[in-house]
């Protein structure tokens, strides 16, 4: 059931991960520059002069609108225009720069749209103009133009199967790079200016510029030969469209360009800035447990693998802080990233929410414990909840109401099982994209 000081501390965690207030609070305009001085180090970036250049802010991912809604806060009407796109629902309204909205986690008609009014935008950029890219997670599958010779139909099979299929994100991100006309670094070639700036919000563990949004003004590290091996290791190769596995040995055969590398001239003088992470947030709940008189201990900010597995250690050191209690402060066990959660059920929900229901199982009859797991960007998997809430009264609560937790686990259908809970967290689009939140409350007596 909800916890109110979980929902204390996840907020915490997503307002200092806000793209819209970060900005704010660490970048200013003067004559001619623009300044940042916060996370990942001081930037200044050049402005032309009124007449002379235009200023010019484009980007994608699911908090893209917040980011770009912090720039024109800051620098008002010396933005001349701009396109962002990003998950459906997940706009915000802006004064100067044109907010698309297209699917996630697979792509659609809309996001194609709006990749190529985004890609107009970049195109018509001038030598003299400066460009500001804001970038967060959900980019790989909103920029989502085809190659030469596929087709949308082939992005959209690809992607679906990549995800369902178990890969992981780096390896889901590099076979979408492959087989894109604008991520992978190619967005940047398009630029003709010359002051280019990415502003971005990593939603990968590492925070490599590379995996963000799969780095569409980066240089792309990746091969053709690499994302045939992943492909073979999933077993996917049979499931794919033909023209998508063809590409992708063509390019290996040397018949298709690689992606841009680092000795690229593309990339001479842009600035990349990671304006916020996972780490960011847990240590903004962190402090946030300790001002309210928690112990708090940090499992990882590199929480990663399947989802089960994840959420089986996250009980066991729920259940071993149960243990040593005594008459001592509560305890907070939080834990950031993204496990991979492989899709063979029929049922509904996202990895937040199977990772609480395996959690309520590990739990069932400990006393004075609660786990609140959810996305720092609002949605989990294909639903309108960003996670759920558990306890160790869970699992007999549903019983008590004829649900069975390991039925439900079984068909992957955690949702339908913390819906009629009451349990699910929905706190809608949050304005950042920072990976997944784990916590756990441990309290000295009963609650």
């Amino acid at each position: 059931m909800a916890n109110p000081l979980l929902i204390e501390l996840f907020d915490a965690a997503v307002r200092a991960a806000r793209g819209e207030d970060l900005l704010i609070a660490n970048s200013t305009a003067g004559p001619g520059v623009w300044r940042y001085s916060g996370p990942g180090g001081a930037v200044e970036v050049p402005l032309p002069q009124p007449g002379r250049g235009k200023v010019l802010v484009t980007g994608a991912g699911k908090a893209a609108a917040s980011l770009a809604r912090g720039l024109e806060a800051v620098l008002g009407d010396r933005i001349d225009s701009g396109v962002v796109l990003v998950k459906h629902g997940h706009g915000q309204p802006l004064q100067r720069i044109a907010v698309l909205e297209g699917g996630h986690p697979v792509p659609d008609a809309a996001g194609l749209a709006g990749t190529r009014q985004l890609m107009q935008t970049v195109e018509a950029a001038s030598e003299n103009d400066t460009m500001f890219f804001v970038l967060t997670g959900g980019a790989s599958a909103l920029l989502i133009e085809p190659a030469p010779g596929l087709s949308f139909a082939d992005l959209q099979a690809a992607s679906r199967l990549l995800v369902n299929g178990g890969a992981q994100i780096d390896e889901i991100n590099a076979v979408r790079k492959h087989l894109s006309a604008v991520t992978g670094g190619r967005l940047r070639q398009h630029a003709r200016c010359a002051a280019f700036c990415t502003l971005a919000i990593s939603d990968v563990i590492g925070d490599s510029p590379a995996a963000i949004g799969s780095g569409p003004t980066v240089a792309d590290p990746s091969t053709f030969q690499e994302c045939v091996a992943i492909i073979e290791r999933y077993g996917l190769c049979d499931a794919l469209p033909r023209t998508v596995v063809e590409h992708l040995e063509r390019g290996v055969a040397g018949l298709i360009a690689e992606t841009p590398k680092e000795k690229s001239a593309t990339f001479r003088g842009s600035h990349y800035r990671i304006v916020a992470s996972n780490r960011i947030s847990v240590d903004a709940a962190a402090r946030a447990a300790r001002e309210r008189g928690c112990k708090v201990e940090i499992l990882t900010t590199e929480m990663q693998g399947h989802t089960h597995e994840a959420a089986h250690r996250f009980a066991a050191a729920l259940r071993d802080a149960a243990s040593a209690r005594g008459d001592n402060a509560p305890t907070v066990i939080l834990a950031g990233g993204e496990t991979t959660l492989p899709v063979k059920g029929s049922g509904h929900g996202g990895r937040n929410q199977e990772f609480a229901l395996i959690a309520a199982l590990d739990l069932q009859g400990v006393d004075g414990v609660s786990v609140l797991s959810a996305g720092t960007d609002g949605t989990d998997g294909p639903t309108d909840a960003a996670g759920a809430f558990v306890d160790g009264s869970t699992v007999a609560r549903a019983r008590a109401r004829g649900l069975d937790a390991d039925d439900f686990l079984r068909r992957q259908d955690s949702y339908t099982f913390l819906d009629a809970l009451g349990d699910l967290h929905r706190t809608g689009p949050t304005g950042t994209n920072v990976m997944d939140l784990a916590i756990g409350l441990c309290y000295q007596c009963r609650p």
